[in-house]
């Protein structure tokens, strides 16, 4: 007799004893693709964990690593050095601060847009469109045009077509007001050296490539500044402890010593 699926007894054995030959067949493929797995997971899990302590020990003892690695050079380079990197790190993090805050307003306004008109999948759309923010020039268009497809296939032409003037109304925004007040403020970069510089990190590492090459190129330019300025040299370096000990200790000396 069949059951609710519509199959018998038989066909039920023979599916089966087909599964159990189809495993028996490929074993040595299935135990290959379950080590290869397990050993990419391995390796995710590992790095994700060597990066966690990394970056806890950054976070504690930035200063003194970089005080560290500064003192491995020559005294002569140690001022140059230290204020190229520390230019370098600010910049850096004035760019992070911006990009957080351009992605924001990206991932909000096309989200708020997309709920409005009813595409579905709003909420991973925002996720997608503020991660892709960090992505420049590339990761904008990308995130834009999927927004648009999804409207376009969830709700028909009319809602694609509106989906498509909220895209291009952040982006004009993000392009023509965050962009030149904010990102300029903080990182001065000309749009041909950020349209090459992706295209380099693209071509060289794919997308952490994309991701990191605008960020490394911000710290770069901010050193090479600063070190072409020679900028070091006119500010006030700043009193060791070992030379504030040694001038009390001189002040606190009797008159009589000779």
């Amino acid at each position: 007799s069949e059951g609710p699926l519509q199959i018998t007894a038989t066909q039920l054995d023979t599916y089966i004893h087909d599964a159990q030959n189809l495993l028996q067949n490929n074993q040595s493929i299935l135990v290959s693709g379950v080590l290869s797995v397990g050993s990419s997971a391995g390796h995710i899990i590992t790095g994700a964990l060597i990066a966690l302590f990394v970056l806890v020990f950054f976070l504690l003892e930035g200063e003194r690593i970089w005080a560290f690695l500064v003192g491995l050079l020559p005294s002569a380079a140690q001022p140059a050095t230290d204020g190229a990197g520390l230019a370098g790190w600010r910049s850096l993090v004035s760019y992070v601060r911006v990009q957080v805050l351009v992605a924001a307003v990206d991932a909000v306004g096309i989200g708020v847009g997309a709920a409005i008109l009813g595409v579905p999948l709003a909420l991973p759309l925002a996720i997608l469109v503020f991660i892709a923010s960090f992505i420049p020039v590339v990761g904008a268009l990308v995130s834009g045009v999927v927004a648009v497809l999804l409207a376009l296939v969830a709700n028909g032409l009319v809602n694609a077509v509106i989906m498509l003037v909220v895209v291009i109304a952040v982006q004009q925004l993000e392009s023509h007001v965050l962009q030149p007040l904010v990102m300029g403020r903080a990182v001065s970069l000309h749009p041909v050296a950020v349209i090459l510089s992706v295209a380099a990190g693209s071509y060289l590492a794919g997308i952490p490539g994309a991701l990191f090459a605008v960020p490394m190129l911000a710290v770069a330019n901010s050193a090479v500044r600063y070190i072409s300025a020679r900028a070091w040299e006119t500010e006030s370096a700043p009193v060791a402890p070992a030379e504030v000990h040694s001038v009390s200790a001189g002040a606190t000396e009797s008159p009589e010593t000779p």
